[in-house]
């Protein structure tokens, strides 16, 4: 298994592609979009192709590069830009 971060998102639920982009996992929302329809992202372990599949806190999204990134909600007041939760490892 990859390297494991948490990623916090702000309120309790995230389509896909909005968290690649959120996680910098994708550069783009093009870029997320072509990772998902190329069968590249797993969710929970399972190969993932709809970019609107909602995820909610603890779902485990798998990267090509062999990350592993947890969502973990933050509530509405969640902070922009620095996303990930530093004191994970």
């Amino acid at each position: 298994m990859g390297k494991e971060e948490k990623i916090v998102i702000k309120g309790d639920k995230i389509r896909l592609d909005q968290f690649l982009k959120w996680s910098a996992a994708a550069g783009s929302g093009g870029e997320a979009k072509t990772l998902i329809q190329k069968g590249m992202i797993k969710v929970n372990g399972e190969k993932e192709r709809r970019r609107g599949r909602i995820l909610k806190e603890g779902d485990r999204i798998s990267l090509p590069d062999q990350r592993v990134l947890i969502v973990k909600a933050g509530g509405e007041n969640c902070a922009a830009g620095k996303n990930s939760d530093q004191g994970f490892s």
